[in-house]
């Protein structure tokens, strides 16, 4: 038996925001991140709406990029003492992704963060709140999914936390907080949306309910990344749209040794922070050239999605690399992690740490073709001095 959840409602279009007129409540706490939506007076609509709603506000600000677990647990104490029934999170993949740890730690203040690393392996939610979630960027999605990464900086692990209790009961999915995203950000999350999908698609649990949302968002995102990288509007929107049908068709049919690789580098070298949404862009074409051993037809039907030719599925499967490195070059994301500018001596002496905590990332079970440590740590290699997947 398989399962596919969704949020049980999604508000979408220019101006959707204004569904927080109709919340039904009497107090949300508002998780914030850097203050983006706050200069961009968002969050004074945000507070406005819920107060035309009758619903009490308390703002929680400033999670970081990569939320660590001391927030998670800061948060968690702000709402024991404000006692909300809503939360309601709105940014970027961060403050929702922390304040989906909050709220398992609101409801069960004696559960450890040791308790919920095992996946699906939560308690049962809304005993005290609900959970609404707003996006501002365009690549994470997990407005819609039952994920969340937190990052144990101590350890220099992000953990991917996963369960159907968090999934978020309402979506708001408003284009007009994308329009306010650097260029880069655009870029990155752009392509970390392109990597849902194809993962989606290529998984070992995609299934007819997901395949048609990751077909979509892959189409979607080919047409219209390369304009929403320039700011086009239009473009900008329908990105916003095409990384929720990803984050749709992941949150069911799960990820791969992309975000595998992405969650155990992302925070471990001295040299430099990986952002989550570059490692994947990165690390997508060597892992389809190592997956396709396993799941040629999946990928060859991913490039004749996007209109790519090929004689056969070798070149079907070439043409869709090619394509991933064309964007990557356009959207200014360097092809290897030595271009990026990871120290190399540093880079091999943690290789293999960070293969075998690959290998155990909780996506790693749903990636089409097995994998050991050893062929991780050679798929690194192949990441870190751009050298073809032959094996």
């Amino acid at each position: 038996m398989m399962r596919f959840t969704l949020p049980r409602d999604m508000y979408y279009g220019k101006g959707s925001l204004e569904h927080l007129k109709e919340l039904k409540g009497k107090k949300a706490i508002i998780v914030l991140g850097g203050g983006s939506m706050k200069r961009f007076g968002f969050v004074d609509k945000v507070e406005s709406y819920l107060k035309e709603a009758g619903i009490e506000t308390l703002l929680f600000e400033n999670v970081e990029p990569d939320p660590s677990v001391e927030t998670v647990f800061k948060g968690a104490k702000a709402m024991q003492e404000f006692e909300p029934d809503w939360i309601i999170a709105m940014g970027g993949g961060s403050p929702i992704d922390a304040a989906k740890a909050m709220w398992v730690f609101y409801e069960y203040p004696e559960t450890s963060f040791e308790d919920i690393i095992q996946p699906f392996s939560f308690p049962t939610l809304r005993q005290k709140a609900k959970f609404l979630a707003i996006p501002s960027t365009s690549g994470t999605a997990t407005e819609v999914t039952a994920f969340s990464v937190i990052t144990d900086y101590e350890k220099g692990i992000k953990y991917p936390l996963a369960d159907f209790n968090i999934t978020p009961d309402v979506a708001i999915v408003d284009p007009d907080l994308a329009q306010t995203m650097p260029k880069t950000l655009t870029a990155h999350t752009g392509m970390d949306a392109l990597t849902h999908a194809i993962e989606a698609y290529v998984s070992t649990l995609n299934s007819p309910f997901t395949d048609p949302l990751a077909i979509k968002a892959i189409q979607m995102v080919f047409e219209h990344l390369p304009a929403s990288f320039e700011g086009d509007v239009d473009a900008r929107e329908q990105m916003h749209y095409a990384q929720c049908l990803a984050g749709q068709a992941f949150s069911n049919a799960l990820l791969g040794i992309v975000h595998s690789m992405a969650h155990k580098t992302g925070a471990v070298f001295s040299t430099g922070h990986i952002p989550h949404g570059c490692a994947n862009a990165i690390y997508l074409p060597y892992v389809i050239q190592y997956n396709a051993k396993n799941a040629k037809t999946r990928y060859a039907e991913i490039a004749k999605s996007a209109g790519l030719t090929g004689d056969s599925e070798d070149a079907l499967v070439e043409a869709l690399c090619a394509k991933i490195t064309e964007y990557n070059k356009q959207l200014s994301i360097p092809l290897n992690l030595k271009e990026f500018g990871i120290n190399e001596a540093e880079f091999l002496e943690k290789l293999p740490l960070i293969a075998e905590r690959a290998v155990g990332d909780a996506c790693t079970g749903s990636n089409p073709r097995p994998i050991t440590p050893k062929e991780m740590e050679e798929l690194l290699k192949c990441t870190y001095y751009g050298t073809k997947v032959e094996f």
